[in-house]
């Protein structure tokens, strides 16, 4: 793992796997996530298959920069941002663009002019950022389990969307339990408590950071609509999004693969808003072949 500066005011933590003179991914991550959860294995398949792969922490995430200057309430937020959109601007200290930023950042710091771009759920949102602000940079796109910004797709079902604004307990031991919660979003044939919990350990142990979640949140819902300029991308582009995903709606990415010209469509069944490894065989096939 290395720590490189993107920016003047962002530090982006990163870690890469393969060859650099193969073509390279660039894999980012979701609301709150650090890069762990592009498991290790998961990247040195991708690897084996041909592929320079990069995965970092998102600012305010794992070891990249924080912006503790900036508390954000959540709740607050949700309330400010309902009816005084001047004041929750002024709340959120970045948005989606300055996080793009930060990926285009790390590629020009590895010396990358050109890579294709797989990102996750909120991931999946800088990803589409990335290709919109600057596609002479992304040779093709991958939005995963994402959406466009609209309000009127993607939405979470009332159960997801209850635990993922529930508050995690502080200590490891209770926040590693309180990890079995997002079994409501995964795949329900392959979903794994153990694997989550693993998952929740890892990160807790490495960078336990929720303060973070705020702004990030913060920033998805203030950059607003991605459709106009979607409907405007000409980079060749895979829509990736399970059909278990209670998180992000499905139609969150029938929306993206809509609206975007030659996007292709892949709908996994027994995917949620997870990546089950029973179905990496299958996401990595698509990868490969999109990238290629």
């Amino acid at each position: 793992m290395s720590i490189v500066d993107v920016s003047p005011e962002v530090s982006i933590a990163y870690e890469s796997f393969g060859d650099p003179g193969d073509p390279p991914i660039l894999l980012v991550m979701g609301f709150g996530a650090q890069m762990l959860a592009w498991h290790e294995d998961f990247c040195r398949a991708l690897a084996d298959r041909g592929r320079y792969v990069i995965r970092y922490d998102n600012r305010d995430c794992g070891l990249s920069t924080k912006f503790d200057d900036h508390p954000v309430d959540i709740g607050k937020f949700a309330t400010v941002s309902s009816g005084d959109i001047p004041a929750a601007l002024a709340m959120v200290p970045y948005r989606l663009l300055d996080m793009a930023g930060d990926g285009l950042g790390l590629l020009t710091a590895l010396g990358i002019e050109r890579a294709h771009v797989v990102g996750a759920s909120m991931g999946g949102m800088l990803a589409q950022v990335m290709a919109l602000s600057c596609p002479e940079r992304v040779l093709t796109l991958t939005s995963m389990m994402s959406s466009t910004g609209e309000s009127e797709y993607g939405q979470p079902s009332p159960e997801a969307q209850a635990v993922l604004f529930s508050p995690k307990p502080a200590d490891r031991e209770g926040y590693v339990a309180a990890a079995e919660r997002e079994l409501v979003w995964a795949s329900k044939r392959y979903g794994d408590a153990s694997a989550l919990r693993e998952l929740a350990a890892a990160g807790y142990d490495r960078a336990y950071y929720p303060e973070g979640i705020g702004r990030q949140l913060g920033a998805i819902i203030l950059s607003g609509s991605r459709a106009d300029a979607l409907r405007e991308l000409r980079v060749p582009t895979l829509v990736i999004h399970g059909l278990d995903d209670t998180l992000i709606d499905p139609s969150g990415g029938k929306r993206t693969a809509e609206l975007v010209t030659g996007a292709e469509l892949l709908l996994v069944p027994d995917m949620g808003h997870d990546r089950p490894r029973e179905l990496w065989p299958e996401l990595i096939d698509a990868v490969v072949t999109h990238t290629g």
